[in-house]
């Protein structure tokens, strides 16, 4: 007796997105890519500056102030320098890294956390949410990010903690905004309509099945927003809203050498060169990513 034929082995099955393409091809293309290639060249050595600073700062940053020492030019003992309180300009600078990577990288995180959990449920559900959703966020982008920062900090209290909570609550609506717009899009294809059918809660299918396949444009955003984040937090510390005397942070260290530009220039030179830095090599490595990424310029 013939045996009974099976049952179609995709009944059940869970839907399929569309295939991403391959890491391998992605990395070989970001290797070829020269912009990103110089901008992670610079990212990289920050971060293994910020990592090494104890190590490679020859002086101690906060403690080791020598009032005869002030105000000195660069020269062998001291690279970069001396401060109007005599700390070595380079040790500083070294040290300002680490705390200037890490409130832009948290910032970054923590507005990219929530801007995607915000983005992702206005996209998909829709309705009065959405509808309030976006226009808060209209509200938001009206004004300067910068200006909303200085509002935030300012309510919040000066210290850097409360800077990179200012910085995150004003980079949020950016990713809120362009999760949104990807998940619109994403939540009418079929392998999404195929996932409901099946009986997938909405949780899975948001984290399973969309989020995964906006994953191209939002680590281009959070890229760029990592050097974006490193600024805004020097502008509140220039202006007194961010770190606090005497622990070395780039925009703090601008904001001492304004008294004694015109007398001492590299207190503020060397400062203002790794904050340049710093935002060129994440906007480079960001603009690269966003070209190897993006769909339309694949063979």
């Amino acid at each position: 007796m013939a045996a009974l034929p099976q049952e179609a082995s995709w009944v059940g099955a869970a839907p399929q997105p569309p295939e991403r393409p391959p890491v391998r091809g992605v990395l070989r293309r970001l290797l070829g890519h020269r912009s990103a290639m110089l901008g992670g060249a610079i990212v990289l050595a920050f971060v293994l500056v910020a990592l090494l600073a104890p190590v490679l700062a020859p002086y101690d940053p906060v403690s080791d102030a020598d009032l005869a020492e002030r105000l000195q030019p660069p020269s062998a003992a001291h690279w970069f320098g001396t401060d109007h309180q005599g700390r070595d300009i380079f040790s500083r600078v070294l040290l300002g890294a680490r705390v200037s990577l890490r409130v832009g990288v948290l910032s970054m995180l923590m507005a990219a956390a929530a801007g995607t959990l915000w983005g992702a449920l206005a996209g998909y559900y829709g309705g009065w949410f959405d509808l309030v959703s976006g226009r808060l966020v209209d509200l938001m982008l009206a004004f300067p990010s910068i200006l909303l920062a200085i509002a935030f900090a300012a309510f919040l209290g000066p210290s850097l903690e409360n800077a990179m909570y200012a910085v995150a609550l004003v980079s949020m609506p950016q990713y809120m905004r362009l999760v949104r717009g990807q998940v619109l899009s994403l939540r009418e294809q079929d392998y999404v309509a195929a996932a409901r059918a099946l009986g997938f809660s909405d949780a899975r299918i948001i984290l399973r099945h969309i989020l995964p396949n906006a994953l191209a444009p939002l680590i281009v955003q959070a890229t760029l927003g990592v050097g974006t984040a490193v600024l805004d937090a020097a502008a509140l510390s220039f202006l007194g809203l961010g770190a606090q005397r005497p622990y070395p942070e780039w925009g703090l260290m601008l904001n001492d050498a304004r008294t004694v530009f015109q007398v001492a220039p590299w207190n503020m030179t060397f400062p203002g060169l790794a904050i340049m830095l710093a935002v060129l090599g994440f906007n480079l490595l960001g603009d690269g990513l966003r070209d190897v990424l993006d769909p339309r310029s694949r063979e």
